[in-house]
């Protein structure tokens, strides 16, 4: 019964969500706010609809329903509480419907903020976002059904909502369990903030397009609505792939966390281009340039959202992540074309009104170095989509799936990226319109010539790496430029009589977007710090010990003591677990335990890393193999990860000043009558013809 109610919502709200999209094109044709009125209840009612649905999902999964599909494939009895509702998120089908709640939540915000606001363009809104929403949810009913049931007819096993005719119920006793690789504690905040981020560029994307259609698009007032929109979506998205990120380094047990798997692609490549159009809006913003270049940045972005969830469900690039071969990939495929092909097409038919206000005056501006920028960013996320799509192409043309690996991307956008961190230290530096060499040379003198210092330093201590040294030099002479920056605003305010700790807290909170910005490429720069230590000086080393022997990598050493089994779960889950004690030049430091754990409902195994962490460095024990227990001897690998941990710590700083950017400032709110009355007013863009 309960399974039916989340099927029957579903329906309802795919109705729901069609009605919205009727409604304002209703209100949009009749310019009679009634409709438009009639669409923002529709919109919210389809994510309340949707929550039921999901609800109901969880039900399933948690009480052990196993009847249904995908309760049995994604959950187990033995099972955490909090896994199995994270088993929501953790398969195609439920994913889809997550998906689809997200978007819908994401619209219905919208509709109890600004939407009265934006009466001209909020019909075309709705139809754009909303269009998403349908496409999911008729995914969700006709193709990857969460509320589908299992049922035998003789020996075969049938999949239905309702039973069909000469069929028996199947009801197995539990489930087959999560995968083990995604019962992980990053498992619980990768999938959902990476989805926000996802959803969340849906919102930009139909304001773009909105704009567009009115005839409005030459205007900022579409950009200045959705900026922040466009960096909570970022933000997430970081957040995701940071989470993603520390998953990968704490399960996948090759001691790194980005190793240019596919849908690491497809989740990194919205992520380029939606940072490109943080920056390159604020050209517009400025000097009203740029503004095609927008709108193809965000509908790429959009675009890149679709394939990303194309690559991961439909199953045609093997990864750890995906989810297998379904028929989810054609209509993916189909939805991408066409909402690309109607967005370059309305794109093309408004050409017109979307006319510089102003020209280029110098290549010395920060017009330019904003330019250069983006194009970086563009290339670096070509080069990523045709080394994710070359599997495919290969094996089109070929008849043989030839992968691309970790040294193309290194080689191709190694160089970019580090071309793209320069220009983070000197673009503070550039002013609009036109800049001074003089002047640029004089603030930049003085962290270029410290930079260098440090990577003479560094030779003479003896990294020789070209790479790395220009690596260090980058990062030193970009951190350095940016803390001259907050130094420099700083001292201009204590010469008012402020401390320095309340001037600096001053400088950031009345100029949050700069110096928030500010914050995240120094985030950057830590993360290319603990990129350039593990790319370049990571050691590693295996073999097997009997009790008593050790390994050594650099300054440390293993011993292995022992190894013993248990089981955890219910018996569901099997455990070894070595025990081994780690030295420093001879001194104890701490005991390490790594495992590895086979889970007998699934009949898959996992191993967990046993990590000791510095600041400058970490030692990655991996438990490899092993013969009887307490008889003969067990195999280990030892990563030594220098500067993995600026990784962290720079996402981390990464996301403060992505909050610290988009924090609304304190204005007054409108009263709740004042917002009843504006949204009687009768008219719904009466001046666009």
């Amino acid at each position: 019964m309960i399974n039916d109610l989340g099927f029957f919502t579903l329906v309802f709200a795919t109705l729901a969500t069609i009605f919205a999209i009727f409604a304002a094109l209703k209100a949009r044709k009749t310019f009679d706010v009634t409709w438009l009125s009639g669409s923002r209840r529709a919109v919210i009612i389809t994510f309340v609809l949707l929550t039921v649905s999901s609800a109901v999902t969880i039900y399933n999964l948690v009480s052990g329903n196993y009847q249904v599909r995908y309760a049995y494939e994604t959950s187990a009895k033995a099972m955490p509480l909090l896994l199995k509702v994270t088993a929501f998120w953790g398969g195609q089908q439920g994913s889809i419907l997550f998906w689809t709640w997200l978007m819908a939540g994401f619209v219905a915000i919208l509709m109890f903020r600004k939407w009265h606001e934006d009466r001209e363009l909020m019909p075309w809104v709705i139809v754009v976002s909303m269009g998403t929403v349908l496409f999911f949810l008729l995914v969700a009913l006709f193709i990857s059904n969460p509320f589908e049931r299992m049922w035998f007819m003789g020996e075969e096993l049938v999949y239905a909502v309702w039973q069909p005719a000469g069929t028996l119920p199947a009801i197995p006793r539990n489930g087959e369990g999560l995968n083990p690789l995604l019962r992980h504690p990053g498992m619980i905040g990768h999938p959902p903030t990476l989805y926000l981020g996802f959803v969340g560029f849906v919102i930009p994307y139909a304001y773009a397009i909105a704009a567009l259609i009115t005839g409005k698009a030459g205007d900022d007032v579409w950009i200045r609505t959705t900026r922040r929109w466009t960096l909570v979506a970022w933000v997430f998205l970081s957040m995701g792939l940071v989470l993603g990120g520390r998953w990968a380094y704490d399960v996948l047990g090759w001691g790194g966390f980005w190793g240019w798997d596919p849908v690491e692609n497809a989740s990194f490549m919205p992520w380029l281009t939606g940072t490109a159009f943080l920056h390159s809006v604020m050209i517009q913003e400025k000097r009203g340039m740029l503004k095609v270049w927008n709108i193809i940045l965000i509908i790429l972005t959009y675009s890149l959202v679709l394939f990303g969830t194309f690559i991961t469900r439909s199953g045609v690039i093997s990864s750890v992540h995906s989810f297998g071969n379904t028929l989810i990939g054609p209509a993916f495929f189909a939805f991408i074309g066409v909402t690309l092909f109607a967005s370059l097409y309305v794109l093309f038919k408004r050409l017109d009104t979307l006319k510089s206000d102003h020209q280029m005056d110098s290549l010395m501006s920060r017009e330019a170095i904003f330019l250069l920028q983006n194009l970086l960013f563009i290339a670096i996320t070509f080069a990523t989509f045709w080394g994710t799509v070359f599997p495919m192409i290969s094996e089109l043309f070929t008849g043989t799936k030839i992968t691309v690996g970790p040294p193309y991307y290194n080689k191709v956008n190694g160089p970019l990226f580090g071309v793209l961190v320069l220009t983070m230290g000197i673009a503070p530096l550039f002013a609009w319109r036109k800049q001074s060499a003089k002047r640029l040379g004089k603030a930049l003198w003085i962290p270029f010539a410290i930079a260098v210092g440090i990577a003479i330093v560094l030779f003479v201590a003896g990294i020789h790496s070209i790479g790395a040294l220009i690596g260090f030099w980058l990062v030193a002479f970009v951190g350095l430029s940016i803390i001259l920056e907050f130094s420099k605003g700083a001292r201009a305010r204590m010469k008012h009589g402020e401390s320095p700790v309340v001037a600096l807290g001053h400088l950031i909170t009345r100029n949050r977007r700069r110096y928030g910005g500010y914050i995240v490429h120094l985030g950057v720069v830590m993360i290319a710090l603990g990129a350039i230590g593990t790319h370049y000086f990571q050691q590693e080393t295996q073999g097997m010990l009997r009790p008593g022997e050790s390994l050594s990598v650099g300054e440390y050493t293993l011993t292995f003591e022992s190894l013993r089994q248990y089981s955890l779960e219910g018996g569901d889950r099997q455990v070894t677990e070595a025990t081994t004690s780690l030295y420093r030049n001879g001194e104890f430091i701490r005991t390490m335990k790594p495992r590895k754990d086979f889970f007998v409902s699934s009949g898959q195994p996992m191993s967990l890393a046993s990590v000791y962490s510095l600041p400058g460095e970490d030692v990655y024990v991996l438990l490899v193999a092993w013969e009887d227990v307490g008889l003969t001897g067990s195999t280990f690998k030892i990563y030594l990860n220098p500067l993995i941990n600026w990784v962290w710590l720079g996402g981390i700083t990464f996301i403060i000043g992505t909050l610290v950017a988009a924090w609304p400032n304190r204005k007054p709110v409108a009263s709740w009558s004042d917002a009843r009355r504006a949204v009687r007013t009768p008219a719904i863009g009466a001046t666009v013809k």
